[in-house]
């Protein structure tokens, strides 16, 4: 035991004062100490693990080896780190790794595993450190910080105050019994902001996808461009499945439909002619009609007379020749208002490409169409401080509008919250966890810096009119690459619908399980098909979900004027589908930016290149006025001479 003291008194000996370096603080010095120290710890236990590796010397020097362990972590060496010169977490830091090299000395010398057991208590003593590191920041806490955090989140902390106002003034105003009039007056502050945000959804769609494929090269935006797609249809397919099993394993269907009661008829349509109208809208044949106007197929009757033969009798060879009329439904041309979204997606990115490949001579267009897009931005900035107040509105007009819910049946309920838990499992697992496992960053921090939007959506129904918000918080807060938000996210506003996807197969199947249909497997693949395909065309607008439903109801055979039994619910449920859309467009924006960015890298190499030779170019054309505006001026002898 002695022979152990006096080794490892001569190994810890504390250098000479000059030798650490000259420190302008105890605490200083305090640090140093311990960094010295805790590696004269590491390398003293290594030597003594490896001397208690032979069998011999471990049975005869094992309870000498632990004693002089203990005196090391004990002795006034390791004093100087717990003084209270130190920092409280180095202090706490150094006891922590005395405990592990105990805990892992005992372990060996007991013929334990000292992995596990040191791991455990690593884990323990991270966790200590991070609660006292977060204990020291709320104690460092200031009124600057106050006031810089306030500021820094002003817009989120006022939209938050504006949605629970909003929900206490709704509900303090219900037993009221407001009028219809009464309520859109009362509304009517956000009806404004729908208007306003809607204003400039088109010539941010427009500009911002036009700015953000002529930015890229042709190779860079099919990369992009197939990346954003494999996403699109991989959560849309994932919301899709969760939607179908919450609804087959809660079975909020089960009972009688006597509970409903029927509103009104539901315009029949064909799933075929939707799905042509889908290609049709994204060639418009006029792009000023693509600003207001849709296509969508209309039926028309149409006579239809048919001669027919009729003999008189067998007898008579005489055949007499009889005239048939009936009605047949034909599909006609025909348009509906609001913003031809899709085609002018389609004609925006195929512009934008066009202009990109034209380089110096689409440079006019590009400065166009980037002060377009930085004045609506400006714009954007302007609304935002109005959002709260039109927020609140909303909210508050809505839960006067709806329906007495204590009138609401089991069916309908159970119906609410199967969608609920189906939308909380995509945004707040599924999303998140994509997001980390592909770029392995923290997403709730990315979502943090969505919450001015996200809670936008949840106010205005409508992922266009969030669009704006959208660009925002994405550029600003999560600092998202403008050449990936101005391409990933009007595309996504306009085709990537995944809480639309998941409503529509849940609901369709919730309708079958109130008519006390079974669906076989083929039916449900069916509809999850089907409702993919049907939440690309929905439009970017309140309640276009049930628009689309049609079509899933239809395909399956399901009687579509069943959807008059989900209205009551569906403005609510609406508003969380828009806010999960608008989720799913902001968390794919991120993850294509970190899977994008070498192809980033080498745009910003390129763009500077070619900024370089275009200065290289320019340059002789530039000193050519210099030349010619002291061109008539005598020069000097001096000058003439040289």
């Amino acid at each position: 035991m002695g022979f152990f003291k006096r080794w490892l008194t001569v190994q810890i000996k504390p250098k000479p004062t000059g030798s650490l370096g000259n420190f302008n603080s105890p605490d200083e010095s305090a640090i140093v100490w311990q960094h010295h120290l805790h590696g004269s710890a590491h390398s003293i236990c290594s030597t003594a693990k490896f001397c208690c590796s032979s069998s011999v010397f471990q049975h005869q020097h094992r309870e000498e080896v632990e004693g002089a362990e203990k005196d090391l972590l004990r002795s006034g060496s390791f004093g100087v780190i717990l003084s209270s010169r130190a920092p409280l977490i180095l202090r706490e830091e150094a006891r922590g790794n005395a405990r592990i090299h105990k805990t892992a000395a005992m372990t060996k010398s007991n013929g334990e595993n000292p992995r596990s057991r040191s791991r455990v208590q690593r884990i323990r003593e991270g966790i200590h450190l991070r609660s006292l590191k977060a204990k020291k920041k709320v104690e460092d806490i200031t009124k600057d910080d106050v006031k810089t955090f306030l500021k820094k989140n002003a817009f989120v902390l006022f939209t938050i105050g504006a949605v629970v106002i909003g929900i206490m003034l709704g509900f303090a105003l219900r037993p009221y019994k407001m009028s219809y009039r009464e309520v859109k007056y009362f509304s009517f502050p956000g009806e404004l902001l729908m208007r306003m945000l809607q204003m400039l959804v088109l010539p941010l769609l427009v500009s911002s996808l036009i700015t953000g494929m002529a930015a890229l090269d042709s190779r860079a935006s099919g990369k992009m461009g197939m990346r954003a797609v494999i996403y699109y249809m991989t959560t849309t397919f994932i919301a899709v499945f969760i939607g179908i099993i919450m609804v087959l394993i809660i079975h909020p269907g089960k009972g009688s439909k006597d509970e409903f009661t029927q509103q009104q008829k539901i315009e029949q349509v064909s799933p075929a002619d939707a799905f042509l109208d889908l290609i049709r809208n994204m060639f418009p044949p006029n792009l000023v009609q693509a600003c207001t106007q849709q296509f969508k197929t209309q039926y028309g009757k149409r006579v239809i007379s048919v001669k027919v033969i009729v003999n008189e009798s067998i007898f008579n060879l005489t055949n007499a020749t009889q005239e048939i009329s009936r009605e047949e439904i034909i599909p006609i041309s025909g348009t509906t208002s609001g913003v031809n979204a899709l085609g002018l997606v389609v004609f925006s990115m195929c512009f934008g490409l066009i202009i990109g490949n034209m380089k110096e001579e689409g440079q006019a267009l590009r400065d166009f169409f980037d002060s377009l897009n930085e004045a609506i931005m400006r714009l954007v900035a302007i609304i935002m401080w109005y959002a709260p107040i039109g927020i609140l509105f909303l909210i508050a007009g809505k839960i006067v509008e709806m329906d007495d819910i204590t009138e609401m049946g089991g069916q309908l309920g159970m119906y609410t919250v199967t969608v609920i838990i189906g939308l909380l499992i995509h945004g707040m697992i599924v999303l998140p966890t994509l997001y980390f496992v592909l770029t392995r960053k923290n997403p709730f921090i990315f979502i943090t810096g969505l919450l001015q939007a996200l809670i936008t959506a949840l106010g205005t129904s409508s992922s266009s009119a969030t669009l704006p918000i959208t660009f925002k918080c994405l550029e600003e807060n999560n600092k998202v690459d403008k050449r990936v938000t101005r391409f990933v996210l009007p595309v996504g506003a306009t085709i990537n619908m995944d809480g639309t996807a998941l409503y529509e197969a849940l609901a369709a199947i919730f309708i079958a399980q109130v008519n006390n249909m079974d669906m076989n497997f083929g039916q449900i693949i069916t509809i999850s098909i089907t409702a993919t395909a049907a939440s690309i065309g929905a439009a970017g607008i309140p309640q276009a979900g049930l628009v689309t439903m049609v079509i899933v109801l239809t395909s399956v055979g399901l009687p579509t004027d069943d959807i008059t039994l989900i209205i009551a619910v569906d403005w609510f449920l609406d508003r969380l589908r828009t806010t999960t859309n608008v989720l799913g467009d902001s968390i794919g924006a991120g993850i294509i930016e970190f899977l994008s960015k070498d192809e980033l890298q080498n745009g910003d190499v390129e763009m500077g290149n070619s900024v370089v030779e275009e200065n290289e170019v320019k340059k002789p054309y530039q000193m050519i006025p210099q030349e010619n505006e002291y061109e008539n001026e005598k020069p000097p002898d001096s000058e003439t001479k040289m």
